[in-house]
């Protein structure tokens, strides 16, 4: 199977094997696939989407990879980027033991931002 386009099946490998499903104390599920035969496949490590149904079937399906928004400014523990939602997104982080620098740090440079955001589009406007 050579297909290539979105979400269609480019290349397609069947294997026999024999499949373990189980629950851990914690409460998590868990399953291992061992094949029966010699496959000679790219190994790979995804995040996917994992339905066993009641008859025991197994669909898996790699979701797709996380689209990060890049800052557009930038401050010691704070960045405002624009998301793909057409949302501006300011956000501030602090380690935990530092509250008492917190009020001063978040001001000075939401205002750093702030200034950097008048100053581009004065320039673009």
């Amino acid at each position: 199977m050579e297909q290539i386009k979105n979400n269609t099946i480019q290349r397609e490998v069947t294997v026999e094997g024999s499949m373990t499903f189980a629950k851990l104390e914690n409460g998590l599920h868990t399953s291992d696939f061992v094949s029966f035969e010699s496959v000679q496949m790219e190994a790979f490590s995804a995040k996917c989407k994992v339905q066993i149904m009641r008859d025991g079937n197994v669909y898996i399906t790699e979701l797709p990879k996380r689209v990060r928004n890049t800052p557009i400014f930038r401050e010691d523990n704070s960045s405002l980027s624009l998301g793909m939602n057409g949302k501006y997104y300011f956000v501030f982080t602090i380690e935990e033991g530092r509250e008492d620098e917190l009020p001063e740090q978040l001001v000075r440079q939401a205002k750093a931002i702030a200034k950097k955001v008048v100053q581009s589009l004065k320039v673009n406007g």
